[in-house]
């Protein structure tokens, strides 16, 4: 997995005013789980602020990405979890990131890649890929940049759904029924197999 560097600084007032001026002033709210553990052990979660031309390269960009994000001076690796954009402007309102490490296994979306000529295009049918992303759990080391499906043996009509695929060293966690991509039978390919069914 690639990684990028962002900077950001601690948030010391976290209320509605406080959020409400970083964003004037071009920052986005952020908050970090995991680089201090409450009073239970629990990830506890670290307020800070990114300005919005830091953020840009991680959001605006189909590739997923290891952060090593710097605030005020301690380094720690992390991968956005969510975040939020305004549902007029697009602009991005707050970002979660949670910290990782090499120990514990991380859930997070990975885009798919189909390979190949289906012999199902070949026979006149249109490739339809159904879920551009899937959810993997594995060691962050282990997560691809994408998941590439060969759709090469993929006929006239057929799927390929979740509970099919296997990629060495992470889980999917997707429902096993779900479709990944089809082969759909255009009109085209329907008029040709009436015909050959005569």
């Amino acid at each position: 997995m690639k990684s990028i560097d962002i900077t950001g600084s601690l948030r010391t007032e976290t209320g509605k005013k406080a959020t409400h001026d970083l964003r004037k002033n071009n920052q986005v709210p952020c908050i970090l789980y995991g680089m201090k553990k409450d009073e239970n052990g629990n990830p506890a979660a670290t307020p800070f602020a990114v300005t919005v031309e830091g953020l840009r390269n991680l959001v605006y960009t189909p590739h997923i990405y290891v952060v090593n994000l710097n605030i005020d001076g301690q380094v720690v690796n992390a991968i956005m979890k969510d975040i939020q954009f305004h549902p007029v402007t697009d602009a991005i309102l707050h970002v979660d990131f949670y910290q990782i490490n090499e120990e514990n296994p991380i859930v997070m979306e990975v885009p798919v890649q189909l390979e190949g000529l289906a012999e199902g295009v070949k026979a006149g049918g249109k490739l339809a890929l159904q879920v551009r992303k899937l959810k993997v759990k594995a060691l962050y080391n282990n997560i691809p940049e994408r998941l590439v499906i060969d759709v090469t043996s993929l006929g006239l009509g057929k799927t390929i759904k979740v509970g099919e695929l296997h990629f060495d060293n992470v889980e999917l966690l997707n429902a096993k029924d779900t479709v990944v991509c089809a082969v759909k039978l255009t009109r085209a390919a329907r008029g040709a197999q009436a015909a050959a069914a005569k």
